[in-house]
């Protein structure tokens, strides 16, 4: 078991006084059986009203509301989490699936078929292209295997670069200029395991990677349904499974639903934000 600490500050400050809307706020760790939340605290300036429920996809997710105006706005979070997914690849795939392709039990497929949209016509040629070359197609892979070589392709071929704009990219513009952010990479990881008929979902969180330039902000990679297994997560950012230093934060099915902070506010636009992330390990 690794345990780790992870501090989570956002400022906002306006040009004028303004009236905050309601803002949803995915701080808190995902726990399972992999995965321990020891404390929690998120202070919140000016003071807010909080209701906490679970979306759809189980993602705990709080609700701040704010009755006085402000020119500043803060997020404070603070967890200490007990991380036991010190094996990530201890895990056994179902017989039926061990290679690839395969096709999923008519139950699953009811349940992941919002996983396994298709991207644009255009972009599944282009990635079914891209991906010709890390397998021949008489070979027998095993899905893992295939999963893993397009992650490592990704890391090892693709430039790292850390966007401060919001958005994702494409997977087209991701393989066109052949660089991203964690998120695009996981976007195009995403769309490369659905057009080979896996169900796929977006991961946001933190990792604990010191040597990596994006170690102050938060993180992105993906997860895939792998029968007998489950959802398994594939970081191509760095070429390898999540394991011990990923902690998610949330899941989703599309890449833009589930941003840490999002809310509104009504006054004058001009505004900056200021966002540091720092993920520790302790004793």
């Amino acid at each position: 078991m690794q345990r780790y600490k992870i501090i989570h500050r956002t400022y906002y400050n306006f040009s004028s006084t303004v009236t905050l809307g309601p803002h949803f706020l995915r701080l808190r760790p995902r726990e399972d059986y992999e995965l321990r939340i020891e404390s929690f605290s998120l202070n919140i300036t000016p003071n807010a009203t909080l209701l906490w429920h679970r979306d759809a996809e189980g993602n705990s997710v709080a609700t701040a509301s704010f009755a006085q105006k402000t020119q500043q706005l803060i997020f404070e979070s603070e967890v200490i989490i007990q991380q036991y997914n010190e094996a990530p690849l201890n895990f056994m795939v179902a017989d039926y699936a061990v290679h690839y392709p395969f096709n999923y039990t008519q139950d699953d497929q009811v349940l992941l078929s919002p996983y396994m949209q298709l991207p644009d016509q255009d972009t599944q040629q282009q990635i079914k292209r891209w991906t010709q070359q890390l397998w021949q197609a008489d070979e027998n892979i095993q899905t893992y295997t295939a999963l893993q070589r397009i992650a490592s392709h990704i890391y090892n071929n693709f430039t790292y670069k850390l966007r401060e704009e919001p958005g994702v990219q494409s997977a087209k513009e991701t393989l066109s200029r052949s660089t991203g952010s964690c998120r695009d990479f996981a976007q195009l990881f995403m769309d490369a395991a659905k057009c080979m008929g896996l169900a796929a979902r977006f991961v946001t969180g933190y990792l604990h990677a010191p040597g990596l330039d994006a170690a102050g902000a938060t993180h992105a990679w993906a997860e895939v349904y792998l029968p007998g297994a489950g959802w398994k997560g594939f970081d191509p950012t760095i070429g390898q499974m999540a394991g011990t230093d990923h902690i998610p934060i949330a899941v989703a099915r599309l890449s833009k639903s589930v941003p840490p902070i999002a809310g509104s506010f009504i006054g004058e636009p001009e505004s900056t934000l200021d966002v540091g992330v720092w993920v520790s390990k302790l004793a």
